[in-house]
């Protein structure tokens, strides 16, 4: 018996250091992305701050203190599942305040931030770089969370019902092949902003409740940058009940299911609607991208 036992420490022991290699060498994989698509602080010319740069800075001193370098392993990730509806999650910690300084710079450099730029930019199936690298590190993110287990090359939970994001959707191809870059200001926007064909104008104190068209299949991502706001969820069969949800700088939000289909969503961002914990928050600029992906077209 003392025999049989040393063997299965042994063993034990032995796959947990083939575990933990095989966790390093990810890891140090994804970092390499990460930086790719990140990179680090981007340098600014002499003169005048730029939007961007304004941006960066409030991000910095709102959540330099809460916000801690992202790491794919450990509990700088952690998943909370929204009990109240089936299907709904968030990450509030997704993106370091560094990483999200240099997203931004990546919109900036993308003309998203301009001055004076309209504030929704849609992209259909040709996402930029920084997308697609987005939507890489949500799936890694996705993969390697607490409660995932490896089978083969699959990773899958023991309860489908409890997991952050279906098999069928976590390992499509496109993961994600649609975006909205939105622009929330606290005041109105200048009525001589006019819309384009890839940009499109909207009054951007919040967002009204809605579901996300039928165009797009089940899964979607929210990054949510800046400023705190409270998004509220209501169903869509007429009822009194709703859940609200603080999306801190950072974040990021998983909807799928009946999150994705049977509740709305929405943010007012109007003076004295948004209260969390009986205190409300101060309204400043925020910026959110959100993923999707496009329904197949039907073949003639």
């Amino acid at each position: 018996m003392h025999k049989v036992r040393s063997v299965l420490l042994f063993t034990t022991i032995y796959i947990g250091e083939i575990k933990k290699q095989r966790e390093m060498a990810a890891a140090a994989e994804v970092k390499a992305m990460l930086k790719e698509a990140f990179g680090d602080s981007s340098s600014e010319s002499d003169g005048e701050p730029s939007r961007g740069m304004r941006r960066r800075a409030r991000i910095s001193d709102s959540i330099d203190e809460i916000a801690r370098p992202l790491s794919i392993f450990g509990d700088s990730h952690t998943w909370e599942q929204i009990n109240e509806i089936n299907g709904l999650w968030i990450c509030r910690e997704f993106l370091s305040a560094d990483q999200q300084s240099s997203l931004l710079s990546s919109l900036e450099q993308g003309g998203y931030l301009a001055e004076g730029s309209l504030n929704q930019a849609m992209r259909f199936g040709d996402l930029p770089p920084w997308a697609l690298e987005l939507s890489q590190i949500v799936r890694e993110n996705i993969l390697f969370s607490t409660g995932f287990f490896e089978s083969g090359d699959r990773m899958h939970r023991k309860n489908e019902e409890e997991c952050l994001f279906p098999s069928q959707l976590l390992w499509r191809e496109p993961l994600f092949n649609q975006l909205i870059v939105n622009i929330y200001q606290p005041g109105e926007v200048s009525d001589s902003l006019k819309p384009s064909l890839l940009v499109l104008l909207e009054i951007v104190q919040g967002i009204g409740a809605h579901v996300d068209l039928m165009r797009f299949e089940d899964g979607i991502a929210i990054v949510s940058l800046e400023s705190a706001c409270v998004m509220r969820f209501s169903p869509v069969e007429a009822s009194s009940d709703s859940v609200e949800l603080l999306l801190s700088p950072g974040s990021l939000v998983l909807m799928w299911g009946e999150a994705r289909y049977l509740w709305k969503h929405e943010i007012n961002r109007k003076p004295g609607f948004q209260i969390w914990q009986g205190q409300e928050i101060h309204q400043e600029s925020r910026t959110s991208i959100t993923l999707r992906r496009l329904c197949p077209t039907p073949q003639h």
